[in-house]
């Protein structure tokens, strides 16, 4: 029996921007994204046995079938390299599911490159991420794990220069945004709504100043969604460099120079829903 553990961290939309659409229907989009210290921990394990893929997971509310991302992610990998061996996935689940923080495409990330040292498979990382594009859009951000300027439908991935320590505030409402329902709506707004520019220079090595934070998806979100609105302005109000909804939501963060304030926010958003004190991952992981 061969054994690998990892953990599956959480990321961040610094700014998220639809430039398009194709006609398959997809969404192209160009965002920087953070990789954050908020992660699941993933056991991948590999037997001698008949071929076949269990998943166990800790959480009730999420599926231990085909339908999950993990799930997927070894079955892809475990056709295409035609793998004979039983493989187990255990996940301990942190990062809340439907809150625009790519937990699941970051644990079925966490299985491709765990298989691929179990099995020294010696899959490149764009190998890899050709894998895992056609798992989801997020996943080929998770091999490299490093922040990056990600566009096309999520297969074009620039790293960007290191950027200066922040610390996060994450905010989960006690409710989710179903992704297909933001992007449908955002669909229905007028042609204005559509991205036209770009303002940030993801050549510096900053963090975007508060007016860059933009993510289209917000104008869809927070008219049916006043909670996320309301957190924003709280955030703001208690001394945040800026803050923005993640992905299609429902998480929002906040960004803070200094330790002290970032923990007074955590404190004083607790009614709000569940809330993580964070930091970002600037190297690849």
């Amino acid at each position: 029996m061969r054994v690998f553990q990892t953990s599956a961290p959480a990321k961040i939309n610094v700014y998220l921007r639809i430039t398009g659409r194709r006609e398959d229907g997809y969404h192209l989009l160009d965002s920087l994204m953070i990789p954050i210290s908020l992660s699941d921990d993933i056991t991948v394990q590999i037997e001698d046995g008949p071929p076949s893929i269990s998943l166990t997971c800790d959480d009730p509310t999420l599926p231990a079938d085909d339908t999950n991302l993990a799930y997927r992610a070894a079955a892809l990998l475990s056709r295409e390299a035609r793998i004979v061996s039983h493989i187990k996935i255990t996940l301990h689940k942190r990062i809340p599911a439907g809150a625009g923080l790519g937990g699941g495409s970051s644990d079925a990330a966490a299985v491709l490159k765990s298989m691929n040292t179990l099995l020294a498979l010696g899959l490149s990382e764009k190998q890899l991420c050709q894998y895992g594009v056609q798992l989801g859009a997020d996943v080929p951000f998770f091999i490299g794990c490093r922040p990056a300027r990600v566009e096309g439908i999520g297969e074009i991935l620039t790293p960007v220069p290191p950027l200066p320590h922040r610390w996060i505030v994450l905010i989960v409402p006690p409710f989710s945004v179903s992704t297909p329902w933001a992007y449908r709506r955002f669909d229905e707004l007028q042609p204005g709504a559509q991205s036209t520019t770009f303002l940030f220079n993801t050549n510096t090595s900053e963090w975007p100043a508060p007016a860059q934070l933009v993510n289209d998806l917000e104008q869809a979100v927070l008219p049916a969604y006043p909670p996320i609105t309301k957190i924003k302005s709280t955030l703001m109000a208690l001394g945040a460099e800026g803050t923005l909804m993640s992905g299609s939501g429902s998480s929002v963060f906040g960004l803070f120079r200094e330790q002290t304030a970032a923990t007074a926010a955590t404190t004083a958003l607790q009614s709000q829903g569940r809330v993580f004190l964070t930091t970002p991952l600037l190297h690849a992981g």
